[in-house]
């Protein structure tokens, strides 16, 4: 009777070590895969903030300003007066993607330019874009189409040129109101006829 006591009482023992073991090897597998996973999301977290500065200009000041060498001058005629604003022009698919995602601030002066090179139907959105913008949507010959106010920051719905247009201004938001730009109105830039 005594054996068989002892016999239970050793695999007791032997279970209690092995739940022990299990438990600590799962302590140090969760540890393991902690660590990865936070180094892991940092780097890439970095590689993003990297790349999101990288694409935006050389301000300093969080890629929230593009370097003038990346400017190009454009003017809005409305009515009798006319406003200077330096733009950066987005001329490619990935400029055109990535647009002003990302930046924190955007001087008054200035805006960005997407050319889309022909009369197409465009869509625009704010994903992943913090300022609340003015578009306005430019036909081939530099005439006004139609104005989309005081965007949504980061919304994913898409606003439509609804007719073909060759290229979208976007500004900070309530700058359109503040010029008076209406449709009819024109954007002189050397990408318009």
């Amino acid at each position: 009777m005594s054996e068989k006591l002892d016999h239970t009482k050793a695999v007791e023992r032997g279970k209690t070590r092995s739940r022990v073991f299990i438990f600590a090897l799962v302590v140090v597998l969760v540890g393991v895969i902690g660590i990865s996973l936070t180094t892991n999301l940092t780097r890439m977290y970095q590689k993003w903030d990297e790349t999101a500065k990288s694409t935006q200009g050389a301000s300093g000041q969080g890629g929230s300003v593009a370097s003038a060498d990346q400017l190009e001058r454009l003017e809005i005629q409305s009515g009798d007066r006319r406003h200077i604003f330096n733009v950066e022009v987005a001329r490619n698919d990935a400029q055109r993607a990535r647009g002003l995602m990302f930046r924190q601030s955007m001087p008054p002066d200035q805006g960005m330019l997407f050319d889309f090179e022909r009369d197409q139907l465009v869509t625009m959105w704010m994903k992943n874009t913090y300022l609340s913008l003015d578009m306005v949507f430019i036909f081939a010959d530099g005439r006004v189409h139609r104005i989309e106010s005081r965007t949504e920051p980061e919304s994913e719905k898409m606003i439509s040129s609804g007719v073909p247009v060759r290229a979208v201004l976007e500004l900070n938001a309530n700058v359109a109101n503040r010029l008076g730009l209406k449709p009819g109105d024109r954007i002189v830039h050397p990408m318009f006829r």
